[in-house]
């Protein structure tokens, strides 16, 4: 062999020696990034996630960390107490066509298939408008259902898909998104503002998002979702065609599996910012990660009021966040709860102030005695609830002198409940703080919203049941009526003066007639004018029927005439107009019962969105649009059930 031949033997070996020296080099360039970092009892705990080929486990004896460039003590162990959470972001706007949604349906199959099975995966997909389609789970082929009925269509909300799908996400734990987007935000109005807003929620939750960016080079869109991955250390993969998008997929699975806990112990409990840098292998290969952390700021967002107990993945019980209504039924159990003892507290209060049928016959006479008042039962019992008797008689004072007093004391006689106008008060007032207490913990997200709705629904609430009640009660009164004139009539025909023929009434039909003219017979037994008293009988339980046998009776006694023949004529009447009535409302029924359905249905599908997609209809009162939206909607809804109201009410 010549020299010369040697010599490039040699170099050509040397080459190659370089070459795969030069090898490892390359591949060493693995990527790491810290999430889920705060500070509790003194120590530093966080989740490591390494970026490789293939997935890696941290070599626990390389790690060292530094915090403001001291080295501390540091702990690494597997990913076995810490909740982990991702979000699939999908675009599912008009450009994606029939081939990308293909390629997503594709790519999600190996992503779920590769992420480990504790991670609970949830979607989110976004068009014209963005929304939370599954809640996280640990359910792989409802996951993989909801992918798989997506289609392509509309325009683009990108930076509405980000919020919703952080605000999705439990409070803590190691939190993980993979965006696919193959364009720009064509939906907001704002898009430096409402993008800078996405940022700082997925900053401020800790969100680590690996973007995927689809067939697009348009600069709007680099620039969002560079912005997306940079706000929270994670990864943009450009992705030309099916096998990009799936190999991106894979890699943000297989990042799942190339975490780490880690616990560091800095010689004093850290506060505001710090900048903690960790550095170690992976299978071999160097990885160095630096973060700069507010932990003021985490802890007041990201920790929980009380530690997780030990256990498996996912076994720790969840937070009572802000109204998100998908985890847990704790808000309305505490609801309940507090509506139970608001209502325990205001039983135990005017339940000493409940009169017998005994006192409320005698105060019924009061009005028409002028000499004497008679003490209820809450006068004589001062000694033994002097809160409830301080609460009744400012309610009294407060009662005193409105023009809505005496319809309020009208309809409570009507519904023959035991209240005086400031009992009343003290329940009005129970029911509002219960609204508004309720409201407020239901829409922890949105306490003043629901506060105002409580409040609405307090105050309103017991006027509504007491009309119904009222109603119901002098509708019974109307049905009753004319049989009981029919046995007046016969009563008379029998030789029974009127008064002994009212008594029968009052001895044998059924309540509320009974009441009702016993009430009248003691208005006469003290020198009231008997038709006086049935007058007065009429207009306290707005009977027309009753003012027209008022009406027979005083014609009777001025022009004379048999009273029995007119009674029985009035009688028959009556029992024609309610028999003509209950036509009406037998031909009305069906209108009614779609005015009940048409009125309901938008109540009962605004609190089923609320629990299957809080984030999807929170926009009608976290957004101007949406506000504008729920405003108008209230009020075409009482508009329509006015309208529905009159079409349905039929005089007769």
């Amino acid at each position: 062999m010549t020299r010369s031949l040697r010599r490039l033997w040699i170099g050509l070996a040397a080459l190659l020696l370089l070459l795969f020296l030069a090898r490892p080099a390359a591949a060493a360039s693995i990527d790491a990034v810290m999430s889920d970092v705060k500070s509790s009892s003194g120590t530093v705990t966080g989740v490591l996630t390494v970026r490789s080929a293939n997935p890696v486990q941290v070599d626990p004896g390389s790690v060292k960390a530094s915090v403001d460039g001291v080295i501390v003590k540091s702990f690494v162990s597997e990913m076995t107490h810490t909740k982990r959470t991702a979000m699939l972001v999908i675009d599912t706007s008009g450009s994606m066509g029939t081939d990308g949604m293909a390629t997503v349906r594709a790519a999600t199959r190996a992503y779920l298939k590769e992420a480990p099975e504790d991670v609970l995966i949830g979607v989110v997909t976004f068009a014209n408008t963005a929304g939370v389609d599954l809640k996280p789970t640990v359910d792989r082929a409802a996951a993989q259902r909801v992918v798989n009925g997506l289609d392509a269509r509309g325009d683009t909300s990108l930076y509405a898909a980000v919020r919703s799908a952080a605000r999705a996400m439990p409070g803590d734990g190691d939190r993980s998104m993979v965006l696919l987007s193959d364009g720009a935000d064509t939906v907001s109005d704002d898009r430096q503002g409402d993008l800078a807003e996405a940022n700082r929620e997925l900053k401020r939750r800790g969100v680590r998002v690996d973007v995927v960016r689809f067939n697009t080079d348009d600069p709007d869109a680099v620039v969002a979702l560079r912005s997306f991955a940079s706000a929270s250390g994670g990864s943009v993969i450009p992705a030309t065609n099916a096998s990009d998008v799936g190999a991106a997929f894979k890699s943000a699975a297989r990042a799942l599996r190339s975490q780490a806990q880690f616990t560091l112990t800095p010689s004093s409990p850290l506060q505001g910012n710090h900048t903690i840098t960790i550095s170690g292998t992976a299978a071999g290969e160097p990885f160095k990660t630096t973060q700069t952390v507010n932990f003021g700021e985490v802890a007041a967002v990201m920790t929980p009021a009380a530690p997780p107990p030990a256990g498996p993945a996912g076994a720790a019980l969840p937070p009572l966040h802000a109204l998100t209504m998908q985890a847990s039924l704790m808000p309305w159990i505490a609801a309940g709860t507090i509506g139970v003892a608001i209502l325990l507290l205001a039983i135990g209060i005017l339940t000493p102030s409940f009169a017998t049928r005994r006192e409320q016959r005698l105060a019924s006479l009061e009005s028409y005695m002028g000499q004497t008042r008679v003490a209820s039962r809450s006068e004589g019992k001062h000694h033994s609830a002097p809160i409830a008797e301080q609460l009744v008689n400012f309610g009294e004072r407060a009662m005193k002198g409105r023009s809505s007093t005496a319809r309020t004391m009208e309809l409570i006689n009507r519904a023959d409940l035991p209240l005086r106008p400031g009992e009343w008060w003290v329940l009005r007032s129970v029911a509002v703080l219960s609204g508004v207490a309720i409201g407020m913990l239901l829409f922890g997200g949105s306490a003043l919203l629901g506060a105002a709705l409580g409040f609405m629904l307090g105050y309103f609430l017991p006027a509504f049941v007491l009309r119904f009640l009222a109603a119901r009660r002098a509708a019974a009164f109307e049905r009753l009526l004319p049989q009981s004139l029919m046995l007046v009539s016969t009563s008379l025909r029998s030789g029974f003066g009127l008064p002994q023929a009212l008594d029968s009434i009052a001895k044998d039909a059924p309540d509320p007639l009974a009441k009702e003219f016993s009430r009248g017979l003691a208005e006469t037994r003290i020198g009231t004018d008997i038709a006086d008293a049935l007058e007065r009988m009429a207009d306290r339980m707005g009977s027309r029927s009753m003012r027209m046998a008022v009406m027979a009776i005083r014609i009777q006694r001025e022009v004379g005439g048999n009273l029995a023949e007119t009674l029985e004529t009035t009688a028959r009447t009556l029992r024609e107009r309610e028999s003509l009535h209950r036509q009406v409302r037998a031909l009305s029924a069906e209108g009614r019962l779609s005015a009940y359905i048409l009125i309901a249905l938008p109540i009962g599908l605004f609190f089923y969105m609320m629990w299957v997609n809080y984030g999807y209809i929170s926009l009608l009162w976290t957004h101007p649009l949406g506000l504008m939206m729920l405003v108008g909607g209230i009020v075409l809804l009482i508009g329509g059930i006015f309208w529905m109201r009159q079409v349905v009410k039929i005089e007769v």
